[in-house]
C-alpha cells in the first residue's frame, strides 16, 4: 500500500472511532428542557400509549465505549489502520507459514518410515498405500473418480494403458509436473472426407469389423494414416509414451472409441491437462500418490 493511501486509511479510521465517541456522548446527554420521561417520537397508539426517545441505559452506553476502546487497543497490537503494523509483528502471511510449517512437521514424522523408499517398494507397503489411498482421495479423485476409473478426457487409473509410462519415475513426472496433451486438429489437413477416411481406419486398427461403408473408406484412411500420423502414433498405431500419443490398436479410448467421436477428434483435435501437484503436495507424497496409483491396475 502507497503511503497516500496509508494515510487516507488511518485518517478514515480516526474519524470512525472519534465519530462513535462524539455520538455516543452527544445521544447520552439529557437535553435541556427535556420531559423527564423523555421526548416523544410522536407515535401514540390506543390514544395514550407514547413511544419515548428515552437515551440508552448505562450498562448499554458503557459496552458501546468498550467497544471502542477494544478498537483502539486492537489496532495499537494489531494492523488495521494503513502500513502501522502492530506492535506484535503479527502477519496474516506470518501466520499462515507457521501453521504450514506445523503441519510439515507433523507430516515429516508420519512419512519417517517411508523416507527413502522409491515408489515400487511403497507399493508393497500396506500402510504406505493406505496413506497414499487418502491423499488420491482428497486430490485425485475429482478428475479420475474414486475408484481412479476415471471418466470421458480422464484417463482410467485401474487399467495397463498409460499415455506417458507406468513406472514409478514417469508417475512421479506426472504428478509433480503434470501432462499437457495435444492431439492438432486435422480438418483443415485433410478435409471433411479426410477425416471420414482417418477415423474408419483408426476403427478398424484394433480388428473391430467395420460395416461396408466405413470398410470401404478405411484402406484410403490407412494412406492418409501414414502420412502424417504415423509422426506420434508410430507406424501400426501402437502409440508413443515419450510423446504421450495414445495407442490406437486396443479398446481404449479416452474421449470414445465410436466412429463419430473418432471423427470429432481427429477433425476438431483434443486438449487434455493434467495440471502439477508438486508444489501442493510435496516429494514424499507425491510418491506416496504414485504407488497407490501403480497399485490400482498393477500393470506390467
Amino acid at each position: 500500500m502507497s503511503q497516500g493511501w496509508s494515510l487516507y486509511v488511518i485518517v478514515i479510521v480516526a474519524i470512525n472511532i472519534v465519530g462513535a465517541l462524539w455520538l455516543l456522548i452527544y445521544t447520552s446527554r439529557k437535553r435541556p428542557g427535556e420531559d423527564v420521561k423523555g421526548e416523544t417520537t410522536g407515535h401514540v397508539w390506543d390514544g395514550d400509549l407514547v413511544e419515548l426517545n428515552n437515551p440508552m441505559p448505562r450498562w448499554w452506553l458503557f459496552l458501546f465505549v468498550g467497544t471502542v476502546v477494544f478498537s483502539v487497543g486492537y489496532l495499537v497490537l494489531y494492523p488495521g489502520a494503513g502500513n502501522l503494523a502492530g506492535t506484535l509483528g503479527w502477519t496474516q502471511a506470518g501466520q499462515y507459514q507457521a501453521e504450514v510449517a506445523a503441519v510439515r512437521a507433523r507430516e515429516a514424522e508420519l512419512f519417517a518410515a517411508f523416507a527413502g523408499m522409491d515408489v515400487d517398494a511403497l507399493a508393497k507397503e500396506p500402510q504406505a498405500l493406505a496413506t497414499g489411498a487418502r491423499i488420491f482421495a482428497n486430490t485425485c479423485s475429482t478428475c479420475h473418480g474414486s475408484d481412479g476409473r476415471g471418466a470421458a478426457g480422464f484417463p482410467d487409473l485401474t487399467d495397463a494403458e498409460w499415455l506417458y509410462g507406468s513406472d514409478g519415475a514417469a508417475l512421479v513426472t506426472t504428478i509433480t509436473h503434470g501432462r499437457n496433451g495435444v492431439m492438432p486438429p486435422q480438418r483443415a489437413a485433410f478435409g471433411e472426407q479426410g477425416v471420414a477416411e482417418l477415423a474408419a481406419y483408426v476403427y478398424t486398427l484394433g480388428g473391430r469389423e467395420a460395416e461396408p461403408a466405413l470398410a470401404a473408406l478405411a484402406p484410403r484412411g490407412a494412406e492418409r494414416f501414414a502420412t502424417l500420423c504415423v509422426a506420434c502414433h508410430g507406424p501400426d498405431g501402437k502409440g508413443n509414451p515419450l510423446l504421450g500419443a495414445p495407442d490406437l490398436s486396443n479398446d481404449r479410448w479416452l474421449y470414445g472409441g465410436d466412429y463419430e467421436s473418432l471423427k470429432a477428434s481427429i477433425a476438431d483435435g483434443r486438449m487434455g491437462r493434467m495440471p502439477p501437484h508438486g508444489e501442493l503436495l510435496g516429494e514424499q507424497k507425491v510418491k506416496l500418490v504414485a504407488a497407490y496409483v501403480r497399485s490400482l491396475g498393477q500393470p506390467q
